[in-house]
Order: C-alpha cells, then structure tokens, then sequence
C-alpha cells in the first residue's frame, strides 16, 4: 500500500513539478500528515524528488529551480558542508565562490579574516560586505535572474586575469559517469574555468545531488581535489572518487 501511494505522489509532483504538503493532503486523505512527510523522504531517499521548505519538487524539473527554491533545500546539510569548508581556508589566501546557495551559507560562516575573496554571486558579495578584513572583488558578468549567477564573456575575460588558491563550486547534479553537472551553459562556462584556474577544486555536494542529472557537465571526477557531502556518499561513487584521487570530506 505504501508503494502504490508514493507512486500516486511522484505522479502528482512530476506532473506539477513543485508541490505544498497542503497539496498532497488533499490527494490523500486517507493517511497522516506525518504519514506524508515519511513517504516524501522514502521518494527523496530514492532520488525520485526533492524536499523543499513546506512541500517538494521534481528532480524532473526542467532546469535549475530558482534561487528562491534552492534557498530553502536542506539547509542542514548546506551548512554541514559550510563547516567542512572552512577546515580548508587559511588566512591570506585568494577564495572564489561561485553564486551557489551552498556558498551563501558558507560566505555566512567566514571568520572576519585576511582573505581575497571573488565571486560571482551578488547575494555572496552582499554578505560578505559584513566582514573587514576580506577583499572582496564581484565579478562581473550578465546576470541570470532565476539562479543569481554572473556569467558571459566578461565573467571568463575576467576570470581568465586572477589567481585563486581555492575554489569553491557548487553541483545541480553529479554522477561517476556523467561528472559534475549544472543547468546553464553559463554556469558550466564559468565553473569549468575556474577549474583550470585554481590550485585546489573543491567540489561542494550534498548526498541528494547524486541522484540528478543536468544538462551541462563542467567537470569530471578527475578534475576535482575535494568533495564536500553533507553525509557519506554511496560506496560505488566513493571508491570511483578515490580512485580518481578526491578526497572526501
């Protein structure tokens, strides 16, 4: 029974991509509210949707959902990874972040120290105006509205001209086949420099993402130093990880 009522659910997320508990109340009436919330995480445990404040999504979705919608994923897990984060950066050293909500909540953690930070975040920017001591440089760029991401030719020309130590990019979907992947050619344009740029790549990617596959790939196993999880990842993709010589946080 339980099986043919969480189809019924997927059927009704994919159907309307996002979706309120309210919502899936009214489709069934017959069970309990926490009744629903188990059958969401077994459907988010399979990969099937994901869970957002007040309701959930469709990993079917077309696209990246809107900076709005990812603000509110997994908080929890977005600053587990925050924490990891911060293990890796040393005072006077040069950080990018991209404009990843993962990255907003690290941007939120940072010690008031020494740091030359670039971003393609304006949100980042905004919040990182809280602290003294950082540099920090917005790069420029046009900016997407739905995600709140810089990009274009300006971004890379710009990106092309600076050093960074550390960068820090966040995934919509990840895979040991497919690699990293985003759901802008703007975004795999920028994440995929900035790969070649940095000293360290640190891939920032919660449990959840391993399950999606978007249309763009800016990097492949092999081209990462770090993979930060909120959670320890499934061994198949762990050991093709550490085969490939990424270190898992």
């Amino acid at each position: 029974m339980n099986h043919v009522r969480q189809e019924l659910i997927l059927n009704f997320i994919e159907r309307h991509n996002v979706v309120t508990i309210k919502q899936l109340q009214q489709l069934c009436p017959e069970v309990s509210l926490m009744t629903i919330h188990r059958d969401l995480q077994a459907l988010e445990d399979r990969g099937a949707v994901v869970k957002v404040r007040g309701g959930a999504r469709s990993v079917r979705h077309a696209g990246d959902p809107g900076f709005d919608v990812r603000l509110q994923e997994n908080n929890i897990g977005k600053t587990t990874i925050a924490k990891k984060a911060l293990e890796l950066i040393q005072p006077n050293s040069s950080v990018f972040l991209d404009a990843s909500t993962t990255n907003l909540v690290l941007a939120r953690a940072l010690p008031d120290i020494n740091l030359t930070i670039f971003t393609t975040g304006p949100s980042i920017a905004l919040e990182l105006c809280h602290l003294h001591n950082p540099t920090v440089t917005l790069c420029c760029g046009t900016i997407n509205r739905k995600n709140l991401a810089l990009s274009g030719q300006n971004t890379l020309e710009m990106l092309e001209k600076i050093n960074v130590d550390l960068a820090f990019l966040g995934v919509s979907g990840c895979s040991v086949e497919a690699g990293f992947t985003c759901g802008t050619e703007g975004d795999m344009l920028v994440k995929h420099k900035l790969i070649q740029k940095a000293r360290t790549s640190v891939i920032m990617c919660d449990r959840a993402k391993l399950s999606r596959l978007m249309p763009y790939t800016f990097a492949h196993l092999e081209d990462a130093d770090y993979i930060i999880s909120d959670a320890p990842l499934p061994e198949p993709f762990a050991q093709a990880a550490s085969a490939a010589g990424v270190t898992l946080l």
